[in-house]
């Protein structure tokens, strides 16, 4: 009960948070589809950064993509995310990184020396990059075209009912 009631009011939050946004529709719903794919990604100590560059370079709202990205990567959604990433990318590039991989590397880190774990270390990173990193782009593209449209509804929907508000007024 009390779960539901927090989740309510997150979810209460976040709406209002974008409500309150100011701005043209297209560049508060670029900022949103920009925040998804790069919260989708699995780039997490960059998501940052990547979101004010790539905001200002494009010149749509920050702060959308901020919350936006926020939504999407979050400590709840964060390991079903780099799990599906994982999947996806996996998928695509079968055998670089599969549990098998990862349970032969721990195994050389726990019983062989420091220049083994580091080879093994340095050649599974580059493969969980690449794959990672793909399975993070084809989950983000769809999402952030889904969100795109969806938020430049949103944002069109608000700004009728301000105009309308202030026709009354």
């Amino acid at each position: 009960m009390r779960f539901a009631y927090t989740l309510h009011r997150t979810v209460k939050y976040y709406i209002l948070r974008f409500v309150r946004l100011r701005g043209n529709p297209q560049g508060l719903a670029m900022g949103v589809a920009i925040g998804v794919f790069i919260g989708i990604s699995p780039t997490m100590p960059l998501h940052t950064i990547s979101i004010i560059g790539f905001t200002l370079l494009l010149r749509v709202s920050t702060v959308a993509a901020l919350i936006s990205a926020t939504i999407v990567s979050n400590p709840l959604t964060l390991v079903p995310l780099y799990y599906l990433c994982w999947l996806t990318g996996n998928f695509l590039l079968p055998g670089r990184l599969t549990w098998e991989r990862l349970e032969e590397v721990l195994h050389i880190l726990a019983n062989e020396g420091f220049m083994e774990s580091l080879r093994a270390v340095s050649q599974l990173s580059a493969d969980a990059i690449a794959v990672m990193l793909t399975g993070g782009f084809l989950l983000g593209l769809p999402a952030a075209l889904v969100s795109y449209f969806v938020s430049y509804y949103f944002f069109m929907a608000i700004r009728r009912k301000r105009q309308q508000k202030h026709l009354l007024d």
